[in-house]
This record gives C-alpha cells, structure tokens and sequence, in this order.
C-alpha cells in the first residue's frame, strides 16, 4: 500500500504498513516558490495538498530498464507483476491518472508496463476538504470532489462527535473490500455535510486558470512579447515537468558496466526544458529558453487537446509551488490573455479611426 507520510520536512508518497503512519496532524502551506509543512489543531490525516511527489512515479517510473547484453546473449527486461493500493489520491491526481491512462494505456501501439500496473490497481481517493494556496482544480474541472476512478473515495470529518470518514462505493472491488471492515450506514446529515465540506472547498481555491478558450489564447500568442519575460525568470530546470502528475516523455540511455562486459539500456523520464530534447539532425530546434517554455505549456494546455481529446493541466498547483523562481502557470496565462485583449482593443480602436476617417473624407469629397 502506497500512501502520504512525513519525512524530510515534507509529505510524500511512499509504502506505509497502517494508518499510524498518515501524516496526522499535519497541513501545508503552499505558494509560489514556496513549501513547507505547519502544525494543525487537529489530528486529520489527509488535511493537506499535494507535496512534490505524485502517483506518476509507481505507474509510469522515472527509470525503467528495457534489455540488456552480455556474453550470454540478449536478454529483455523482465517486471515481476507488482498490485498496487494507492490511499488519499486527491481528485487533481486521479484526473492524472485519468491522463495518463489515455496516452500510455490508449492507442494502437499502448504501454503494457504502464497498462498492466493501472489493470492492478486499487484506488482509495480522498476528497479535499483542505486545499493550498497554488490549488486551482476547480477552474480545471477535476475536483475537489474525486471524479470516477477510484474504488473507494473517503471523506475526512472531525467534529464534536469524533474522528470519522464518509465512504463513497465506486467498484464492485471496493465494495468487497468495504464489507471486510467494521462501519455503519451513513446518515443523511452525515452524507450532505461530508458533500458539503467538499463543495466549499472548491470556493476557496488560492487561484485559477483564466475562463475561455485556452487552447486558442495559447495558438493566437504564438508570438507575444511575453515569452520573453516568462524566459528572463525560468531558468529551464524542469522542476515543473518533473512534478507535473501529467507529463510523460521519456529517453533512453545506454550504459556499459566498469568491465564492458554488460551493456543496458533504460527508459528514463525526459522534460522538454533539456536542450537535447528537440535535438534534430546536428543541432536542437529549441535552444532559447522562452521557445522551451512556450512549447511546455503550449502542449500541455492547448495541442495535447488535438492529441488526447483533453487539457494536460488538472490544477494540482505542483508547478507553481516547486518552481525556484515562482513562476506561477495562471499567472503567466492570465498575461497571455491581458495582452491579447489590449491588441484586439487596439485594433478595434484603430479600425474605428480609419472608418472615421473616411467618413470625414466623404463629407469633404461631397
């Protein structure tokens, strides 16, 4: 089982053996740049937003071997089947999921590896109650209510009558697995007030995506001045790819062992923030930094829709929180949307004048 737990000042993601081990008590504080852990008054386990870590990492891993050579000849990869149970998936990253599952599990030509862990998998998702200050889900359509995929989705509540969970059936799995632990029926006031709590979150998100057409803000500013002053802050890292649940591009590397005896080769996870990424023919299309920018988030928010049918954002605020200069992904398309309106009202204006001005011509003409 796979599930948030503290360690090295912060939550992340790693095998726990029982609940002692959810990060009770413990909330977070989140904002451009910025991530650190705070001390809550109660003992909720799942009263926090998403630390750096997502659950790309267990089914899509940021290093896979692929074949290797020796003396003795060829051998492929080999993955002992692996179930996993994910606990406290928030609604952003079961949307990832969701994402995922359409680029590495569809197709004609699908990722088995990746297909066969998510066939596995048992999902108990965890609606916020919570959220942090980069959350901006609910302009994104993926929570905080957990959408479909889980098999079972609890609902924390902590008040005067005493620590409990409101669960939610989403499988016949999870229905099985309910009935091997002790509970009782849900009451009414417990289902609205659980539901409640969940609804209220999504008014009190610490951001969101601008409202429109994104994917045609994002084609029309091919050419804005901004992406400048996006590159004069990014340093081309690749924290934000890193952290995004979403993103999906791999390499491969071959490596040779001290003896030379044993040659592998592995997948690894790639960011289009690397130089090497568009390197084609000698030399790399992409070398500035606002050109690799541009193409992040032009793909994630606008061409993956001609892809994949869907935005390649779910709002999980991972990018902004971890990126070392702040850079803030709403932000930066909040701009994008300003400057293209203050053109349109421009030219509105100037084709105003011009049409004046004829009409100031006729009159002397006639």
């Amino acid at each position: 089982m796979v599930g948030p737990t503290v360690r090295d000042d912060a939550i992340v993601l790693a095998e726990i053996g029982s609940g002692a081990e959810l990060p009770s008590g413990w909330g977070v504080e989140s904002a451009p740049g910025r991530y650190r852990l705070r001390r809550r008054g109660d003992a909720a386990v799942f009263g926090h937003s998403a630390g750096s870590q997502s659950w790309k990492q267990f089914l899509h891993p940021p290093r896979q071997p692929l074949w290797s050579v020796s003396d003795d000849g060829f051998s492929p990869a080999h993955e002992e089947p692996v179930r996993y149970a994910f606990l406290g998936v928030r609604a952003c990253d079961l949307a990832a999921i969701a994402t995922l599952g359409a680029v590495l599990g569809a197709g004609a030509h699908p990722d088995g590896a990746f297909a066969g862990r998510r066939h596995r998998l048992f999902v108990v998702a965890a609606g916020c109650t919570e959220l942090g200050g980069v959350c901006f889900c609910a302009s994104m359509g993926t929570g905080p209510a957990p959408g479909p995929g889980y098999d079972l989705a609890l609902t924390e509540r902590i008040d005067e009558s005493g620590h409990r969970f409101v669960v939610d059936v989403g499988s016949e799995e999870g229905e099985r697995v309910l009935a091997t632990i002790t509970r009782r029926a849900a009451t009414d006031a417990e289902i609205d007030d659980a539901r409640t709590a969940v609804d209220a979150a999504a008014t009190r998100m610490g951001r969101q995506m601008p409202a429109g057409d994104i994917a045609a803000l994002l084609r029309e500013s091919r050419e804005s001045p901004h992406w400048a002053d996006v590159a004069s802050r990014c340093l081309t890292c690749g924290n934000c790819t890193m952290v995004c649940p979403t993103c999906f591009c791999t390499t491969t590397e071959d490596l040779t062992d001290i003896t030379g005896e044993i040659a592998q080769r592995s997948q690894r996870w790639a960011s289009c923030f690397e130089t090497d990424f568009s390197y084609l023919h000698g030399g790399s299309v992409r070398v500035s930094g606002a050109s690799r920018y541009r193409q992040w988030i032009t793909h994630k928010l606008s061409t993956w829709h001609d892809q994949f049918g869907g935005s390649g954002c779910v709002g999980c605020g991972r990018c902004i929180a971890w990126c070392p200069t702040g850079i803030d992904i709403t932000a930066e398309v909040g701009r994008l949307a300003e400057l293209r309106d203050a053109e349109r009202a421009g030219d509105a204006e100037r084709g105003g004048d011009a049409e004046r001005a004829g009409e100031d011509g006729r009159d002397d003409h006639r």
